[in-house]
């Protein structure tokens, strides 16, 4: 498959182009820095040519669902969706430096490193299977880091309601290694069981350098024969003399290949996890989730919606109350500019009268004083 070249960089108001950062099937991210407030951004902008309803759908979904969702501290900040100048629907992110794929690629990371993911991640998880989102692209790559060294989750494209409706259509989220062996069979496209193997997938990863049906010597097998092995689903432990017993077997039950034989939520996947760094001598990662009045507090994420938004117009009425108030004021201003520049004007004139009755008092004063000189008396 030819890798797609990247677009150019839209011309961004307020925003100073620095340089790319990656590319997808339908969408480039750059880098921006934001002149007010100052700080780097992340662009996500849509590639013009694969602008279709279906696109632009999930491109509105995931702005609306990062916009609800990112007040999580284990989600990643979106701060402004538009439209560019050229038309391509953009939405601008917290740029995060780095990804849990770059660093399990250099090799296994520690007990602690994965445990803290696992419980932040499961966390961010639960909040959004509480406001009725499912993820359903669950990987090492969609792990980002944060400037301050802390997990995110990104990437909710391909996002669906946890309640789907029979009229909306199914998108299969394959990204192999990581699927469970329901969505790879295309049973499913997504549920709260698939996303606690896809979690349990990616924590595997993350300790082993490798997914948990690769094989052991990382040589790389053929898409067919790992989806086979997926979807027989035989565990295999992580190969790790510091893994616990009860970590392993909280692994082995995220990837039961009978969904119900799975954690039943990612709030109680987490509480394992916080168990098991307990057994390390770990202090517990805080499991941050949402209330249940701040998920229900918004309308559901609609995932039908196929209507390009921005970019954003004032729809203030030029009749309004609004404006006559403005109006006022500044007739109001006007007629006092007036009459203090009157007022200047009457001021002047005033001394000028003064100054006129002050010399002309003088010149008879100087007058006399001549006549009585010239007659003699003085």
């Amino acid at each position: 498959m030819v890798k797609r070249a990247t677009a150019p960089a839209p011309v961004l108001p307020g925003y100073s182009y620095i340089r790319p950062l990656g590319s997808g099937g339908f969408a480039d991210v750059f880098l921006f820095e934001q002149d007010m407030p100052r700080r780097v951004v992340a662009v996500k902008v849509l590639v013009d040519d694969a602008v279709n309803p279906d696109v632009l759908r999930t491109f509105n979904a995931e702005a609306d669902i990062l916009a609800r969702l990112s007040a999580h501290p284990a989600i990643v900040t979106i701060y402004q969706a538009s439209i560019s100048a050229d038309g391509r629907p953009y939405f601008v992110m917290e740029y995060c430096p780095d990804t849990m794929s770059s660093r399990y690629k250099k090799g296994p990371l520690s007990i602690a490193e994965v445990l803290d993911t696992g419980v932040r991640v499961a966390a961010a998880l639960e909040t959004a299977h509480r406001s009725g989102v499912l993820h359903r692209d669950i990987k090492p790559s969609n792990v980002l880091i944060s400037a301050m060294g802390a997990p995110v989750l990104a990437d909710f494209g391909i996002a669906a309601a946890v309640t789907r409706t029979s009229d909306t259509p199914d998108v299969f989220a394959m990204s192999v290694p990581w699927s469970s062996p329901e969505v790879l069979q295309e049973r499913v496209s997504g549920s709260i069981s698939t996303e606690i193997w896809s979690l349990g997938a990616t924590l595997y990863t993350l300790l082993a350098a490798r997914a948990p049906f690769e094989l052991p010597s990382g040589e790389r097998i053929p898409r067919e024969q790992l989806i086979d092995r997926i979807v027989k689903s035989k565990y295999v432990p992580t190969g790790r003399a510091d893994v616990s017993q009860r970590l392993e077997a909280a692994l082995a039950r995220c990837l039961q290949k009978d969904p119900a034989q799975r954690f039943g939520s990612m709030f109680e996947l987490a509480e394992e996890l916080r168990w098991v760094q307990n057994e390390y001598g770990i202090a517990p990662t805080p499991l941050e989730l949402a209330s249940t009045a701040w998920a229900n507090a918004a309308a559901p994420v609609d995932f039908s919606s196929q209507t390009a938004r921005g970019p954003v117009i004032s729809t203030v009425n030029p009749n309004s109350r609004r404006a006559a108030r403005a109006q006022n004021l500044a007739s109001a201003q006007r007629i006092q500019q007036a009459h203090q520049s009157e007022g200047n004007t009457n001021k002047g004139r005033t001394r000028a009268v003064l100054w006129g009755i002050v010399a002309g008092a003088g010149g008879a004063i100087l007058l006399a004083a001549a006549v009585l000189f010239a007659t003699g008396v003085i």
